[in-house]
């Protein structure tokens, strides 16, 4: 994590998501805003990168190989290092049963996939402007049709 020139933190920002070119897209998305972004491709990658870089948010997606993205939210809500990191679910389950069962899990915010770069910078700054995770929280989520 680095400073900009007017010597305020960057906030940091990992993308979890086994598909290729919608990590990239997402990490493109956020660094245009001003974030500093880093991606995992995998659950027991993105559990080691969140230990080591300690991001300000996560994205993560549900659907990959190995290790879900469910997976990888209960091993950071069960971590007391890892629990205060907010997390941003960003999913193509739309369920009503998929959203809850993420926010039940612990996320703090569930997206459905597609989202907009207003949209996720939107539910970004609104995660960090309420201070981080909050494990009593309903949440919210998005989905556009």
């Amino acid at each position: 994590m680095m400073d900009n020139l007017a010597g305020t933190h960057t906030r940091s920002i990992l993308v979890v998501d086994d598909e290729l070119e919608t990590a990239e897209m997402l990490v493109e998305m956020m660094r245009v805003v001003g974030y500093d972004v880093f991606k995992s491709s995998g659950g027991r990658q993105a559990i080691q990168m969140i230990a080591r870089e300690k991001p300000d948010v996560v994205l993560l997606d549900i659907m990959m190989p190995g290790l879900s993205g469910l997976d990888v939210l209960c091993y950071m809500r069960s971590d007391p290092r890892l629990v205060k990191i907010p997390v941003i679910i960003l999913s193509a389950k739309c369920m009503p049963s998929d959203i809850r069962s993420g926010l039940d899990a612990g996320a703090d915010l569930y997206l459905t996939k597609p989202v907009s770069c207003e949209d996720l910078r939107d539910a970004v700054d609104e995660i960090l402007s309420a201070g981080g995770s909050n494990p009593d929280s309903n949440g919210w989520h998005l989905s556009k049709a």
